[in-house]
């Protein structure tokens, strides 16, 4: 069974790079295991800072699969939703991408919707390692029918609407159909930890220039100096927490 890594936060507090960069520390101490990488942010901009562009989204299947309509029998749509997960994940160097893509429109998706978690719940026997890059609300993660979190990382930045959003994430991580084994904020751009009551602080990671001209030069998490301030913290923290075995 995989090791599932879930990472949530407001769109711009960096959840999007620490996913990255978990990815990339993955790559590098767990020689021959198998990572895929789900961007569930519909907001999708993690197979960028992978470097990696997705040709197809499971969105895309779902609308394909909709517009049949009934002309398809049931077996043909299971088929098909299978088919389509298989195209939507994008090979990389060391990994797999699938990009969730946009959320639902007003149409009712609850027969694809069905279809697709139970695939997408059996992806993660497939795999090692499961990175999922959530919005905040954590649609993806609250529609899982099986398979627990063994992480969930909340990433704020430590100023008021960061530490209230931070605040709920958690809560609602309480109330999501699965269990979460461990769940603790990361403070992004910060220099200092800061504690909140009832939520473990798994550490701090400062602002680092090297990662923001990265993002503006259309770089990825791949082009950052091994020892660069930012890559050097999530790579402690991730220690720390047990994801990676220290190379000490």
């Amino acid at each position: 069974m995989a090791t599932t890594i879930a990472v949530s936060g407001k769109g711009g507090s960096g959840k999007t790079t620490l996913a990255a960069m978990t990815t990339r520390l993955l790559l590098e101490r767990t020689d021959k295991k198998s990572v895929i990488v789900v961007d569930a942010d519909p907001n999708a901009c993690l197979g960028l800072t992978l470097g990696v562009e997705p040709e197809i989204t499971v969105a895309d299947i779902r609308e394909e699969i909709r517009a049949k309509g009934a002309g398809n029998t049931g077996m043909d749509k299971v088929r098909s939703v299978e088919y389509g997960i298989q195209q939507a994940i994008t090979e990389a160097k060391g990994f797999d991408l699938l990009t969730m893509g946009r959320p639902e429109g007003p149409s009712c998706y609850c027969a694809v919707n069905n279809m697709l978690r139970k695939f997408m719940d059996q992806l993660d026997s497939q795999y090692d390692f499961v990175i999922i890059d959530n919005e905040a609300g954590m649609e993806h993660l609250s529609r899982r029918t099986t398979n627990n979190v063994d992480l969930l990382c909340i990433v704020a930045e430590q100023n008021t609407i960061g530490t209230l959003t931070a605040q709920r994430i958690f809560d609602l991580s309480k109330k999501l159909p699965i269990a979460v084994k461990k769940t603790g904020i990361i403070w992004n751009r910060s220099e200092n930890d800061k504690e909140i009551d009832g939520i473990d602080n798994f550490g701090h990671i400062p602002y680092d220039k090297a990662v923001f001209d990265a993002s503006m030069q259309d770089k990825t998490v791949f082009d950052l100096a091994n020892d660069c301030p930012a890559f050097s913290m999530a790579r402690k923290i991730l220690e720390d927490i047990g994801i990676l075995v220290s190379s000490s």
